[in-house]
């Protein structure tokens, strides 16, 4: 009893369980290559996980 099916933490699926789709992009920060989980549609910059993170502490 008590038992959960599944681990815990990130396994990697989005909405009901499909894997995240990640698409290239360029981060418009440092200009390094990297993926991210939704469609760059140009009109927004896209920014790596490191400059997405450094960003946003700094912006508070």
């Amino acid at each position: 009893m008590g038992f959960r099916q599944g681990g815990g933490g990130s396994s990697g699926g989005g909405y009901g369980g499909r894997p995240r789709e990640k698409h290239k992009a360029t981060c418009s920060e440092c200009k390094k290559e990297c993926e991210v989980p939704f469609k760059p549609t140009g009109d927004r910059p896209v920014y790596c996980k490191e400059c997405f993170s450094k960003r946003r502490d700094s912006g508070r």
